[in-house]
């Protein structure tokens, strides 16, 4: 399947809304694609492999759903721009989510995590978001009502984290770190955007079995992805700079 063919089910409805989630090929990032497609935006299905890309934009497409594909490694300078110049075409950008993300393998303990693996996970994890935060904010400005989502977990929690009865995760000195530091990347891209029409909220899915906690989560991508719907489609006037998952607003 080409590129071409991914973009063959184009809205030309200059009205519809349109959003971008990267690392949508699978799991909660494919949810999550899902279920704005099934709120009645065009969906950008972001993803740095393209034969799991066009998979799931050939998937997609076949329930129904206005999809199309975007080559996005959130790692890279060039590919982010590209996929930018890529939604400019699209004419507007409504929605972003962040989902894209890695663990960086194992082990993770402290004395045992290596500063390469530390690396290669903030690269992806943090500054992915901020690259790519960064190439879109221009064009989402112009959006009615501009939404960016950032998909953490209460493993990135401090005040989670440091109650130890009730600690929650793996030790992990790469991977939930990360996850701590997007929830203050977060907390900064409201606080710059307080005042404008841009809500940036980070959210967390709860449990999920996905390829990351190699399927032993205990909810499904689809609940999963529920938190992550609602922050997409705030009306305007709503929250901006929180982290929450489906039982409400959770502590940083």
């Amino acid at each position: 399947m080409t590129e071409t063919t991914e973009n063959s089910n184009r809205n030309t409805d200059d009205s519809t809304r349109i959003a971008l989630v990267t690392g949508a090929n699978k799991g909660i990032g494919y949810e999550i694609a899902a279920g704005l497609a099934r709120l009645g935006f065009r969906v950008g299905v972001g993803a740095r492999d393209a034969g799991r890309r066009e998979e799931a934009v050939a998937k997609l497409q076949a329930d129904g759903h206005d999809v199309f594909g975007v080559a996005l490694d959130v790692t890279s300078d060039d590919s982010v721009a590209a996929a930018a110049a890529q939604l400019a075409q699209e004419g507007r950008l409504d929605v972003l989510v962040n989902n894209a993300a890695i663990t960086g393998g194992m082990p993770q303990a402290p004395t045992q995590v290596t500063p390469d693996q530390v690396r290669e996970v903030v690269e992806t994890n943090v500054i992915g978001v901020v690259r790519v935060t960064n190439a879109l904010l221009p064009l989402l400005r112009r959006a009615p009502e501009p939404r960016i989502v950032n998909v953490s977990s209460t493993v990135g929690s401090l005040t989670l984290q440091t109650a130890q009865a009730e600690a929650v995760g793996p030790v992990s000195a790469a991977y939930s770190p990360t996850k701590t530091y997007l929830n203050a990347i977060t907390i900064q891209y409201a606080k710059e955007l307080a005042g404008t029409r841009v809500l940036v909220n980070a959210g967390c899915p709860g449990f999920v079995a996905t390829d990351l906690n190699g399927h032993q989560g205990h909810r499904t991508p689809e609940q999963g992805a529920a938190v992550f719907l609602e922050l997409a489609t705030l009306p305007a006037g709503g929250p901006s700079g929180t982290f929450r998952d489906d039982e409400g607003v959770q502590p940083w």
